[in-house]
C-alpha cells in the first residue's frame, strides 16, 4: 500500500508556537508510531504570520489527509483558503463550513458543565455574571454561557472588557489569556462564590497566581487522568509515555488533540478506501468512536457533539474534575 500522505498546517513560529509545536509532535508520534500497518508520511507547513497562505501550500502537496492550525482564528482562516477536507483539532470557533471535521468540543459548550455545577451544587446563586473580551472566540465561549444560564431561568449580567466584573453569585470570565489573568489578579475573591476563568483549565496560564488559583474553575477539553477507555488508538497512559520518550515533556491538550484527530481521519480513510474528500466527510459522519481525547461523533457541518469539555477546580495546587459527574474525581468547594 503506498504511503498515506499527511500535512499539518500550524504555528511553528510566533505568539501561538508553543501550541503548534505540541500539536506537530504529537501527529509526528502518530504517523511513526500508532498509524497501524498504514504507512504514514507527514509534513508540517508553518502557518505564521499567514495561514491562507500556507493553507494553499499545504493543498499544493496533494496530501491525503489535511490537518488544521491550533488557534480558531488561524482554523478558520486556513479552512476558508483551501477546498480540502480540514481535519480541525485546533479552533475551538470555526464557522460551520463542509470541508471541516472537528475532533473539539465547541466553544460555545466551555461553560456548559460549569453552569450545571452551579445549579446542582450551588442552588443559592440566582445570578451569573459573564465578563468577555472582543475577540470572536471570546463571545462565541460567552455567547454559550449566557444561553445556559437563561435555559436555566437564572438571571444573567453579561459585560465587555474593559468593564468592571458584573456583581453576582457566580462570574465567569472569557478573554484573551493575558486579560483573564489581569482580571484574575484583581478580582475581589471575597464578592463570589464562584469564579470561572477560560484560563483557568490550562495549568500553565494561570501559574503565576500561585496560591491564588485555588478554587478557581475553568474549561478543560482533556486531562489525561480523566481520559476514557478508548475503543480506537492507545490509552491515554500509552500516549503520556510515548509522548514524555519522545519530547521530554508531558503532553498538553493540544497534543492530546492533534494526536486523536490523527487517529479519527485514518480510520476514516481507511473505512472511505479512498483519500476523496466527499468520502472522507462522509465515513465522519457515519463514525462513532472514542479515543483517548473522548467521543467522537459529529453533525452534518462537521460540528463536534460527542467529545463533552469537562469542569475542573484548582484544589490543593492542582486540576481536578468537577463535572461531568460521570467522570469527576472530586466535589466542588
Amino acid at each position: 500500500m503506498a504511503a498515506v500522505r499527511a500535512v499539518l498546517v500550524t504555528a511553528m513560529s510566533g505568539p501561538l508556537a508553543e501550541y503548534g509545536r505540541a500539536g506537530a509532535a504529537a501527529l509526528a508520534l502518530w504517523a511513526e508510531e500508532f498509524a497501524g500497518p498504514d504507512r504514514v508520511s507527514l509534513e508540517v507547513v508553518d502557518a505564521h504570520p499567514d495561514a491562507r497562505a500556507a493553507a494553499r501550500r499545504a493543498e499544493g502537496l496533494h496530501p491525503d489527509l489535511f490537518f488544521g492550525p491550533y488557534g480558531s482564528r488561524s482554523a478558520a482562516v486556513a479552512a476558508a483558503a483551501t477546498r480540502r477536507l480540514v481535519w480541525n483539532h485546533g479552533g475551538a470557533l470555526v464557522p460551520p463550513r463542509n470541508n471541516v471535521v472537528s475532533i473539539l468540543a465547541p466553544a460555545d459548550t466551555y461553560f456548559a458543565g460549569t453552569v450545571e455545577m452551579i445549579r446542582r451544587d450551588f442552588p443559592g446563586i440566582r445570578t451569573v455574571g459573564v465578563l468577555h473580551g472582543p475577540t470572536g472566540f471570546a463571545r462565541g465561549v460567552a455567547a454559550g454561557a449566557v444561553a445556559r444560564v437563561e435555559r436555566h431561568g437564572l438571571d444573567v449580567r453579561p459585560a465587555v472588557l474593559p468593564a468592571a466584573p458584573p456583581r453576582a453569585g457566580a462570574l465567569l470570565v472569557a478573554a484573551r489569556f493575558d486579560e483573564e489573568l489581569a482580571v484574575a489578579r484583581t478580582v475581589d475573591r471575597a464578592g463570589w462564590r464562584v469564579l470561572g476563568f477560560v484560563a483557568a483549565g490550562v495549568r500553565e496560564v494561570l501559574a503565576e497566581l500561585g496560591d491564588a488559583r485555588e478554587g478557581l474553575v475553568g474549561p478543560a477539553q482533556w486531562l489525561p487522568e480523566a481520559a476514557p477507555e478508548p475503543d480506537e488508538g492507545p490509552t491515554a497512559a500509552s500516549f503520556v509515555a510515548a509522548y514524555r520518550a519522545r519530547t521530554g515533556s508531558e503532553p498538553p491538550y493540544p497534543a492530546a488533540q492533534a494526536f486523536a484527530a490523527g487517529l479519527v481521519a485514518l480510520r476514516c480513510l481507511r473505512a472511505s478506501g479512498t483519500a476523496g474528500d466527499d468520502a472522507l466527510r462522509a465515513a465522519a459522519q457515519r463514525l462513532t468512536c472514542t479515543t483517548l481525547f473522548g467521543p467522537f461523533r459529529v453533525d452534518a457541518s462537521g460540528r463536534q457533539l460527542g467529545h463533552q469539555v469537562l469542569t475542573v477546580q484548582w484544589q490543593n495546587g492542582r486540576r481536578v474534575v468537577v463535572w461531568p459527574p460521570e467522570r469527576a474525581n472530586a466535589s466542588p468547594r
